[in-house]
């Protein structure tokens, strides 16, 4: 069958040979276990259960994950390999499980949640480079959206993610998780039961790309969607894009912190002390699965 499932529209028959993500048809997985360090309402005080797939649609020079996501590291799984990690998740005591980048494997997920699905809230943490009709597959069964906003101009979506498409397709699949999700919905812990979480993260040099992306979130999703300000960035992945070679700076972040301030967007704030790659978690490693 061929592979429409991202904005890529490859038309590869994965069962025969990759398509632009470099995957076939078998779930690849580099890492299953709690992760603490996503927003609060995701993670709380006892994490969520992360499953971090390989592969990617897109290509971002400065990808913090680029063995998974540009060299596709990561184990085989059956959809009943996966439905039993998500038991052994819920069993440490998560409180979501979160698919992270798991767009070219649709088909296989809701295979597996066929199968078993956690009485948890399910997470589904992607580039926000999708398809409105890819996401409808999801619609009903994915509870929280947790999408990054990333490019705003053509000339970045390409330079930077290898997608010039990006801000039309991410602005297409944002409006439609809001439309699956609704108002947000939270328990009395404040974990987020149902609803649409918006995370962005400022790069070094490009906070008028931040300012439009915020002020496109204000004036075009439901009002009090939430935004995750995120200041994470460090140089990976050989990043060699002229600027990106750097941290941001306290300048650029108070910047774009005020303009977020100034649209009255609801949400959250990292830490400085984010910017540091002790927070990437180890991948394909044994220790590394549940």
């Amino acid at each position: 069958m061929a592979c429409m499932l991202c904005p890529r529209r490859c038309g590869a028959n994965r069962a025969a040979a990759p398509g632009f993500c470099g995957l076939g048809e078998e779930m690849l997985i580099a890492r299953i276990a709690p992760h603490l360090w996503e927003e609060p309402p995701v993670s709380g005080t006892r994490g969520t259960g992360a499953v971090f797939f390989s592969g990617c649609t897109l290509r971002c020079a400065y990808c913090q994950n680029g063995d998974i996501s540009h060299r596709n590291a990561g184990r085989a799984f059956t959809p009943r390999a996966l439905a039993d990690s998500l038991k052994r998740l819920e069993d440490l005591g998560v409180e979501s499980i979160s698919f992270i980048t798991a767009t070219p494997f649709v088909p296989r997920i809701l295979e597996t949640l066929e199968i078993y699905r956690p009485p948890l809230p399910l997470v589904w943490n992607s580039s926000g480079y999708e398809l409105p009709e890819t996401l409808k597959l999801l619609d009903g069964v994915i509870d929280v959206y947790l999408p990054d906003l990333k490019h705003f101009s053509a000339r970045m979506g390409k330079l930077c993610a290898g997608a010039p498409d990006y801000f039309e397709a991410a602005s297409a699949a944002l409006r439609e998780m809001c439309r699956q999700t609704g108002t947000p919905v939270y328990n009395e812990n404040g974990i987020m039961l149902k609803g649409t979480l918006v995370r962005h993260l400022i790069l070094p040099g490009l906070t008028g790309e931040s300012l439009k992306l915020l002020t496109w979130i204000r004036d075009e999703l439901p009002e009090g969607t939430p935004v995750s300000l995120m200041r994470q960035y460090v140089p990976c992945n050989g990043v060699s894009i002229p600027g990106l070679g750097r941290r941001i700076t306290e300048k650029e972040y108070a910047r774009v912190r005020n303009h977020m301030f100034a649209l009255n967007l609801p949400g959250f704030l990292q830490e400085e002390a984010s910017a540091d790659k002790c927070f990437i978690p180890a991948f394909n490693r044994d220790e590394s699965f549940v």
